[in-house]
Order: C-alpha cells, then sequence, then structure tokens
C-alpha cells in the first residue's frame, strides 16, 4: 500500500493538529479510495474495520430504525472524518456512509490507528479532539431542534453566509438542496415550505442559487 502524501491529508481535521513525525506515521497506514455517487462507504451494523477521512466530495451519514426508513444524522464535508469514534471502542459501524456525489477519502486500518494511538500521544490527542468536536455538535443539534423551528434554522443558515455590512447577497450552495436538508436536521418538505415562507424576506432560490434582496429583511424573520 503506497503511503498517502501528508500534503493531501492536510486538510483534514484530524491531520491538521500533529506534528510531522506523527502525520507522517499515520499516513503510512491509509490509502485513498473513491466512490461514485450513492455508492455504499459504510454499512450500519457491519464488522468495523476502517476509519475514513473526507478529502473531497460529500457524504452522508444515515441512521435506520427497525422498519429500514433511514435518515442523515450528519453530513460530512471535505476535511471530517467518520467512524473514527470506534478507536475507543465497538466492533460494528453504528451507521452507513453513502457518497453524495463524486468522494474521495483516505481509509485507515482501524486495528493500526489504535495502536498507532496507543504509543503515540499526539496522534491519541487528535482523536480525542475530535470526537469532543463531534459530542459538542451533536449537542448543538439537538438544542437547534428543542429550540429552533424549520423556518430558524434555515434563516440562521443563511445568514450565517452573508457579511455583516451586506445589504443583499447571494449564495451558491456547495451540495444539492437535499443535502442542506439533512444538514441542518429537516425533511426536504420543510426545507422547500421554509424556502417558501422566506420568499415574502426577500429570498429567491434558483437550484442551489440563493438570493438574498434585503439581509436587515431576512434577520427580522
Amino acid at each position: 500500500m503506497m503511503p498517502i502524501e501528508t500534503s493531501l491529508l492536510a486538510r483534514s481535521k484530524l491531520f491538521e493538529g500533529l506534528d510531522r513525525v506523527s502525520a507522517e506515521r499515520l499516513a503510512e497506514y491509509g490509502e485513498l479510495m473513491w466512490f461514485g455517487p450513492r455508492e455504499i462507504i459504510i454499512r450500519e451494523g457491519a464488522e468495523a474495520t476502517s476509519i475514513f477521512c473526507l478529502l473531497q466530495g460529500y457524504v452522508r451519514l444515515c441512521k435506520a430504525n427497525a422498519d429500514g426508513r433511514a435518515i442523515d444524522i450528519r453530513i460530512c464535508e471535505p476535511g471530517d472524518s467518520f467512524a473514527e469514534c470506534l478507536v475507543a471502542g465497538g466492533s460494528t459501524y453504528a451507521y452507513s456512509a453513502h457518497a453524495a456525489g463524486a468522494v474521495m477519502v483516505a481509509r485507515f486500518d482501524l486495528a493500526e490507528v489504535k495502536a498507532l494511538a496507543h504509543m503515540d500521544r499526539d496522534i491519541s490527542g487528535a482523536l480525542m479532539r475530535l470526537m469532543a468536536g463531534h459530542l459538542l455538535d451533536l449537542m448543538e443539534c439537538i438544542a437547534s431542534d428543542r429550540l429552533d423551528t424549520a423556518l430558524q434554522r434555515v434563516t440562521n443558515y443563511l445568514l450565517s453566509h452573508c457579511m455583516l455590512e451586506q445589504q443583499h447577497a447571494t449564495i451558491h450552495l456547495p451540495f444539492q438542496k437535499n443535502l442542506l436538508a439533512g444538514k441542518l436536521g429537516l425533511t426536504p418538505e420543510a426545507l422547500s415550505r421554509a424556502f417558501a415562507t422566506l420568499k415574502s424576506a426577500g429570498v429567491a432560490v434558483q437550484g442551489r442559487i440563493v438570493r438574498i434582496g434585503d439581509i436587515a429583511a431576512l434577520r427580522r424573520v
């Protein structure tokens, strides 16, 4: 297996906190993999053998109920990692991961990463920071689910992509609207209703382009 260039991995959150020696040591155990749209990267309930860093594209993490109905629990963006929590324990994947479009990931053998984490404090610290970050993100998601309406979630997302001094803005969504719905914890129907309501605040949506005619009006929603 050919090592991956650390310069390519440097864009990932796992590697950005590593020193050169630890980054090169971990990179030796990685391999690049490519997946096409809707391909399954990991399957919920399958034996866990790998952890992943997403380098290009977007990945949907999904969890299913007993009836087989699945829902997005997270949308991974370039730089994110997934399944790294298994370094701390667990033998099966707790969710499925699907490629949303063409993606490139760095795959690392779970057993090898565990062994490295035991001997390299820099790597174990980076993994702990990642898992702590995911826990904080989960807490924010739960708080948003309980405190914010669908309209508020969409409004907050749009405002987070606007500059304070702007009066109007054009936002190019980095992914399709169904992925945005999953990122915000909404159904696609709820997202569409929120965008329809925001028309009165000067928000116009065409494909993946969102035009905001009056940012001040949007802030008053």
